[in-house]
């Protein structure tokens, strides 16, 4: 492979001399021990590799999952052994005929918050809820549920990894390479130095690739390095499907007492995460989905709690927004549930009762730009014309003699508001993800960051700091993102792109300016960002500087019913965004869209999920990127200020689209629909109980 040719392969595309192909042993039980794997006879080329054979730690970097089970099963398709060999076809009937001995036990299947396993809790109080019970005019009380959701990246997993003398290369698509190293060091019990990471072309992966392709690729690196020879793993369709990470399902329960004014005047939530078997930025995600549970409204009185439960499936994994989605769906739909309780239009309760300039989160921050969420919505609202929609379709749902009778197709539309944090909750004081610059005798300037290497991302930081020091364009690049080469830059993931990696450099780009005229070129420059302002909550310290810019957005959603099938097709979506200052707004209105389509894809497809610890096996072939022309038309509109701060801002479809989505359905159908996807069968459920 050449040097300029790094960041833009897949592993499907490697063909390496000499190498051996490997596929996975998974455990056949959900829970139980494991008592031995029975291999068929096979030639010397053919190796089975178990969790005896790690010659260091047998734990995945950061996580409580083993690289390779070794006595406790924790889910069906936990990989036990690797089968390596040099030709596929036998490696695959080799590996049918490998028994998996395990004693089973009885599995755990459904989160249980009041159980002794719950990896994380928490608990916030403000005031006195149940005095504020006791005395309200009005109780509106909803449970909220959301399903799992399969990414959309550019090819399966997968790793090659290459020993050498002196190294080892590993070849993968992974959203933080230094997480890759750092893993695979720890498995081989080598130093990090000797280990080198080449990450390829990620494409959209909405964060699918932030931590499992260390799995993979400890796997690959483990393989390779005990056969001392170029080892190539990548997961089939089903394999990716049924066991790498899909987004936390959730269940929230919330119960609002309202004032005479329609004021929320009391409120207890209750939110429980499924994280699977083991727990993968668990912290960082219930935080968010908690937070996300309280949407973006006023609270004097509150009781939450919340639980992240394990059980007996396969890990998740971090999702677009980290868990902010699932909260602000619940948050949402519960708005709209109050506003129909109160009989107004869901929009305009949002205007009286949302945060305001000045006014802080739940959490106790108070963001330092906040814009006009009245303007925010007003804007979403022009776009959809969802004013007098909203009217006419409320008269229409109001009207039995009109709704669909003589085959006329019931029609609705939703409105729902959020936000998107930037940057993580929790950053270890030691750890400083950084930026390096450099600028050489020619005047060329060369940017290195271990960031995914994505054309885009790569003129936009190439400008910014060509404007600094006043260079063309031309004489500005980024270099490889080989390990080797760069500074870990963090993983790429809740905008850090967008925010992080280019406030590092222009940081680095003003102090090049300052000594250029000085010092003697070269002149190499580092900038780090690591833990800054913090606030408690629930009794840990986490960085505040994440919620103090958040983006912004109100998003408008109007559907039809087929008069024949009865499905609900979306006539529109529209999006208003505050997303501070846009850089790229090609690029933002691109991510954008393709964060509705998948967001809507989260409201209205199947239902991924588990029975008895697997998922159906005919699941994966209904679940499908839809075409171009499938897509329903799209408006997007940005709030434009004098914001010299970029926000993060593609998240933010996640946390909007799947709630309007859910509200226009239900104003269609007259019925409240509180989970999410919203499936063929939950909406004939709901018209045979309002024909009874």
């Amino acid at each position: 492979m050449k040097e300029g040719d790094q960041g833009r392969f897949l592993i499907s595309d490697f063909t390496l001399r000499g190498s051996l192909s490997m596929v996975t042993i998974r455990s056949p039980v959900a829970r139980g021990r494991l008592l031995g794997i029975d291999c068929p006879s096979m030639p010397s080329s053919y190796t089975l590799i178990q969790a005896s054979d790690i010659p260091g730690k047998n734990l995945l970097k950061g996580t409580s999952l083993p690289v390779l089970a070794s006595d406790s099963l924790s889910y069906i398709g936990e990989p036990v052994a690797l089968l390596a060999g040099p030709v596929r076809s036998k490696l695959e009937s080799y590996a049918e005929q490998i028994t998996v001995r395990a004693e089973a036990a009885q599995g755990v299947f459904a989160p249980d918050a009041a159980g002794e396993a719950v990896l994380a809790r928490r608990s916030v109080r403000m005031g006195d809820p149940e005095t504020a019970f006791a005395g309200a005019e009005t109780i509106v009380e909803g449970h909220y549920t959301t399903g799992m959701q399969a990414h959309w990246y550019a090819e399966h997993h997968g790793a090659a990894a290459l020993p050498s003398s002196t190294r080892l290369l590993i070849y993968t698509s992974t959203q933080w390479p230094f997480h890759v190293r750092a893993a695979a060091a720890q498995v081989l019990n080598m130093a990090p130095k000797d280990i080198l990471i080449h990450s390829g072309r990620l494409g959209v992966q909405m964060d699918g690739k932030i931590w499992y392709p260390s799995l993979i690729a400890s796997h690959a690196a483990l393989a390779a390095f005990l056969l001392k020879k170029p080892v190539r793993i990548i997961l089939t369709h089903q394999e990716d499907f049924f066991y790498a990470p899909k987004r936390h399902n959730t269940g929230i329960t919330i119960k609002s007492a309202l004032g005479k004014k329609g004021e929320i005047t009391a409120t207890m939530a209750e939110v429980t995460a499924d994280t699977g078997a083991g727990g993968v930025f668990t912290d960082e995600v219930l935080d968010r989905i908690c937070l996300g549970a309280l949407g973006a409204y006023r609270y004097e009185n509150l009781d939450l709690s919340g639980a992240a439960c394990p059980t007996n499936t396969p890990p998740r994994g971090p999702f677009s927004g980290f868990g902010l989605a699932q909260g602000f769906f619940a948050a949402e739909r519960h708005a709209s549930k109050i506003a129909g309780a109160l009989h107004e239009d869901p929009a305009e309760w949002r205007k009286n009762h949302a945060i305001n300039a000045g006014a802080g989160f739940a959490i106790g921050v108070t963001p330092r730009e906040m814009p006009s969420l009245d303007s925010l919505l007003d804007c979403a609202a022009s776009m959809s014309d969802y004013n007098r929609k909203w009217a006419s379709y409320e008269l229409l749902r109001n009207s039995p003699k009109n709704r669909g009778e003589g085959g006329g197709c019931f029609r609705g539309i939703g409105i729902a508001l959020a936000y998107q944090d930037n940057g993580f909750f929790y950053n270890d004081e030691k750890e400083k993800f950084s930026v390096e610059l450099t600028l050489d005798k020619e005047g060329k300037l060369e940017i290195k960051t271990s960031m995914a290497d994505e054309e885009e991302n790569n003129l936009i930081w190439r400008r910014l700091a060509a404007e600094q020091l006043s260079l063309d364009l031309d004489a500005v690049s980024v270099g490889p993102n080989s390990t080797d080469k760069v500074p870990d830059s963090g993983p790429a993931c809740l905008s850090r792109n967008i925010i992080t990696i280019p406030r590092l450099i222009e940081l680095a780009a003003a102090a090049i300016r300052k000594q250029r005229f000085r010092d003697p070129l070269p002149i190499t420059v580092r900038r780090s960002a690591g833990q800054t302002r913090t606030i408690n909550w629930n009794n840990a310290p986490i960085d505040q500087t994440a919620l103090s810019h958040p983006g912004w957005a109100a998003g408008v959603v109007e559907i039809e019913m087929d008069p024949v099938t009865f499905a609900p097709v979306v006539r529109g979506m529209w999006l208003a965004v505050d997303g501070g200052k846009v850089i790229s707004e090609e690029r933002a209105r691109r991510y954008l869209k393709f964060s509705m389509i998948h967001a809507l894809d989260w409201a209205s497809g199947d239902d991924i999920s588990y029975s008895g610890g697997l998922i159906p096996g005919d699941v994966p072939a209904r679940c499908c990127i839809p075409l171009a022309g499938e897509y329903p038309p799209m408006e997007i509109d940005f709030l434009w200020s004098d914001a010299l701060v970029s926000k993060g801002l593609g998240d933010l479809p996640y946390s909007v689209i799947p709630a309007a989505y859910a509200q226009a359905v239900s104003q269609a159908l007259d019925y409240s629909f509180e989970k999410l996807p919203l499936t063929a069968g939950d909406i004939w459920a709901a018209m045979r109980r309002d024909s009874e």
